[in-house]
């Protein structure tokens, strides 16, 4: 998007790593601002501080992409330690929740959301209870907020994807067949799909799986 000439607002909780995102957008950028703020997306008043800064630099806003989120250790469910759930439910759901209802008053006729969810609303992946029940309640919130919002105008897309060659794997398999994934600049031009498409049309899911048949 910095690359179509967007100003971009991205946030995260790793300030060097935010640090080098907004440094490698501004090299490519055409014609749009870079703007970084830490943030934490569980955080209501870190959500609203983000949102603020939009609204005072921009006083609008026409894109929302909701793509923070996190993995878990496998567990059987009976197994699942309380606070990994709340951890997984309060990133993937709740931070979703948060951002959304601080972006949808600044978004008008034409703007819109797009939530990146996971193949596991479709199928059901064993171990991972907390991120299935997370993933399963993003789309249910989606599906809401598509009908909720369809009378503004504003578009709700939801971005469902497959197994995708990001560091994510490190955390748990170091040697998942990363070749065999959807990259991550497909993901990229799913979600400019979904923001480009003329004023009066929308879509209301993307699926992005491997050609190859990881997970």
């Amino acid at each position: 998007m910095a690359v179509e000439g967007c100003s971009v607002v991205i946030t995260g909780r790793d300030p060097a790593a935010l640090d080098m995102a907004k440094a490698e957008l501004a090299k490519v950028a055409m014609g749009g601002e870079v703007l970084a703020q830490t943030g934490d997306v569980r955080d209501e008043k870190a959500v609203a501080l983000v949102f603020a800064k939009v609204k005072k630099r921009w006083g609008q806003l026409d894109v929302l992409v909701n793509n923070a989120g996190i993995l878990q250790k496998l567990y059987d469910t009976a197994e699942t330690p309380v606070e990994l759930w709340r951890t997984v439910l309060d990133t993937n759901l709740t931070g979703m929740f948060l951002c959304t209802r601080a972006a949808v008053p600044l978004m008008g006729r034409g703007a819109t959301i797009v939530n990146t969810l996971s193949v596991t609303v479709r199928t059901a992946v064993p171990k991972l209870a907390a991120y299935n029940a997370s993933k399963a309640g993003a789309l249910g919130f989606t599906d809401t907020l598509r009908e909720e919002l369809r009378s503004s105008g504003i578009r709700v897309t939801a971005l469902i994807a497959g197994a995708t060659d990001t560091e994510i794997w490190e955390q748990f398999w170091p040697q998942a067949p990363r070749e065999k994934m959807v990259r991550a600049e497909d993901v990229a031009a799913a979600v400019l799909y979904a923001v480009t498409l003329p004023p009066e049309a929308s879509v209301s899911e993307v699926m992005l799986v491997p050609q190859k048949g990881i997970l």
